[in-house]
């Protein structure tokens, strides 16, 4: 991806974030010049991994696989469990048709909450042993309700609505009608390594340098830390 896109989309998802009433913390305004004065007192956000993330999973097609992230909570993951906070929570910005491929989580449990918008669809299978798509039924929690679902079935979750998705559990999910504003809550996040996608994909977009940035996703912060 471009960086003169990835700020472009960065823009736009603030106006929508602001059209939801849903207002983001003030770091999330930074420009690289104010990351890198602040650095040094801000360890606990570089090393948790708050802040914006935009990927394309890899496929050079954002519009039609792709989503923005913006990490707002998260517990200790650099040495796996420690003191601190044992949960995550992230807002994001589904646009309609733009799909996040099927994956799961090896140790997330998250519940993906539609907070206003459209309407979210979201398709499931169970993971066999051998990682795949299992033909067995599906057992998951709906607004704190257990149903049984057969595999490949696609939700829909109108705003206000939540799917508990826990460990392998394989979903994919993207807006039927207009963008949503979809929350998830979940215990310590771990992008890095965490996500297994059922065919090869890439959780972090590869960033062609065509302008100056004008504010840092997670995948940057590495380069602040080196400083």
């Amino acid at each position: 991806m471009k960086r003169s896109e990835i700020d472009a989309i960065l823009e736009e998802s603030v106006r929508f974030f602001d059209s939801m009433s849903f207002r983001l913390p003030a770091f999330a305004a930074w420009s690289p010049a104010t990351w890198q004065a602040q650095r040094r007192d801000c360890s606990s956000i570089l090393e948790q991994k708050l802040g914006w993330d935009v990927t394309d999973f890899g496929t050079g097609d954002f519009a039609g696989h792709g989503l923005v992230l913006f990490t707002l909570r998260n517990g200790p993951i650099r040495n796996g469990p420690a003191p601190g906070a044992l949960y995550a929570e992230k807002i994001m910005m589904v646009r309609p048709m733009q799909r996040t491929p099927m994956h799961f989580h090896w140790s997330k449990t998250e519940d993906l909450v539609n907070r206003g918008g459209g309407r979210l669809a979201i398709r499931v299978f169970q993971s066999s042993s051998d990682e795949g798509l299992s033909d067995a039924e599906v057992s998951l929690v709906l607004d704190g309700v257990t149903q049984r679902v057969e595999p490949g079935k696609t939700l829909v979750l109108e705003p206000g609505s939540s799917m508990t998705a826990p460990p392998q559990l394989y979903h994919s999910f993207w807006a039927l009608d207009e963008a949503v504003l979809l929350g998830e809550v979940s215990t310590t996040n771990d992008d890095v390594r965490d996500n297994r996608f059922l065919e090869r994909s890439s959780r972090f977009p590869v960033i062609l340098e065509d302008a100056p940035a004008r504010h840092l996703l997670v995948s940057d912060y590495p380069r602040l830390e080196s400083a």
